[in-house]
């Protein structure tokens, strides 16, 4: 799992637990019309994809922070981390229902309805399939960008040290 991965997961995570408080305003207990519905958009959209590798994720993350400070434990934590996955990956259900009720507690049923009907459409089904593949064109585009604009910044900065008589190595 990359370093951009694990930010990911990490920040999903944080998703997920801020569902527990819920937004401002929400319902706190959403109906079962709207949960049921709600998982099923979440399915339609495919949505739940996103979460999957949470719990693989934080297992291999916790792995590596263990690593750091016990290397010579590297084989046990792995044989753990396995075990952890295989018996923690049913767990990928409760994720899965946080969602939906995160999902029901922003949207009425009638827009759960709306949104569903939409997403079985042709054009919703070509949503959910370009999606993934535009978030990841447009994170590249955006570290491309990111680093040509750190390189310009780190140029000005020097220019302007430059100018108070102070270099900058």
């Amino acid at each position: 799992m990359t370093v951009r991965q694990i930010v990911r997961v990490l920040c999903l995570a944080a998703v997920v637990g801020a569902a527990s408080v819920g937004p401002l305003g929400a319902q706190p207990n959403p109906s079962p019309t709207a949960l049921l519905l709600a998982k099923e958009l979440i399915d339609v959209k495919g949505a739940t994809k996103a979460f999957d590798p949470l719990i693989a994720g934080v297992i291999e993350y916790h792995k590596r922070v263990f690593i750091q400070g016990n290397p010579n434990l590297s084989r046990a934590l792995d044989e753990v981390a396995q075990k952890l996955l295989v018996e923690m990956q049913p767990r990928t259900a409760e994720l899965h229902q946080n969602l939906a009720r995160v999902y029901a507690q922003h949207f009425t049923v009638q827009e759960l309805k709306d949104a569903l009907a939409f997403y079985k459409t042709p054009l919703g089904q070509k949503l959910v399939t370009e999606e993934p593949k535009v978030l990841d064109d447009a994170m590249k585009s955006a570290d491309s960008w990111s680093s040509k604009f750190a390189a310009e910044i780190v140029t000005k900065i020097r220019a302007e040290m430059k100018k108070k008589g102070l270099n900058l190595i």
